[in-house]
């Protein structure tokens, strides 16, 4: 399939951010691959994308499986021949229990998805982007607020978002010799299904609980679009995103 669109693979596109990035990116011009587990929702916004013109490929996969993420490169490789953006978004929250409770499966579960399926893709998009002619590309990966500050009882997703920022920088660094440059986007309280839950109060450092601030996360979509339009010769390294009332900075 030729076109002069660039193209983006998105994963966990099927819903929340994933699926505001997605349609942000279509609308501005990409063709886009949408990855995630289930193919109703990745259809629902393929066909969405669609509508504004873009072309749209779904390749429903489990990015904590080698293979399928395998699979899914080499099938963005064969229907658009080179891959421009690669937005690592796939996440859970995983378990939300006291730390000495966490179960061992519960544990792996988040490690296998929020981080080893951003590993596996920045393998699959390095493969990529180093052969393709140009040369380079973009990857980004979502972060969070807890990159740098944790919620009570998060132990497992803030410790696999605090290493999303490690890999962010060995990416960075590793991909300067392939002319791939990347970034990461911290969000704060984007309102998504993932989040409905703090509009009726979550718990808060000092072991009450509050209601908390939200933004649309039409936001984090216009933010992750700049980031993709920049020239191989930027980059946004880390850019946080967050609602402006949320209890972040601060104390208390």
């Amino acid at each position: 399939m030729s076109s002069d669109r660039k193209i983006a693979l998105i994963t966990g596109a099927g819903s929340g951010i994933g699926k505001c990035v997605t349609l942000a990116l279509a609308r501005d011009y990409y063709s886009v691959v949408l990855a995630g587990r289930r193919p109703e929702p990745l259809e629902a916004v393929a066909d969405e994308a669609r509508e504004s013109g873009a072309s749209a490929l779904v390749v429903p996969s489990d990015l904590t499986d080698p293979e399928s993420v395998n699979a899914l490169f080499a099938k963005t490789k064969e229907t658009f021949g080179r891959l421009d953006v690669l937005f690592n978004n796939a996440g859970t929250f995983g378990p939300k229990s006291l730390l000495e409770d966490i179960e061992y499966g519960d544990w792996k579960a988040t490690v296998d998805i929020n981080l080893t399926g951003a590993f596996l893709c920045t393998q699959g998009a390095f493969r990529l982007m180093k052969d393709q002619d140009p040369q380079g590309g973009r990857i980004i990966n979502n972060g969070s607020i807890s990159a740098h500050t944790p919620r009570p009882n998060s132990a497992a997703y803030t410790s696999t978002k605090h290493a999303i920022t490690g890999l962010t920088k060995s990416t960075s660094l590793d991909g300067r010799k392939y002319k791939i440059a990347c970034g990461q986007i911290d969000i704060g309280n984007a309102l998504t299904e993932m989040t409905s839950g703090m509009k009726d109060g979550v718990p808060q450092a000092d072991g009450s609980i509050g209601i908390e601030p939200t933004m649309d996360p039409e936001n984090v979509a216009n933010a992750v679009v700049y980031m993709a339009n920049l020239p191989l010769d930027a980059n946004v390294l880390t850019m946080t995103v967050m609602a402006t009332r949320m209890p972040f900075v601060g104390r208390g």
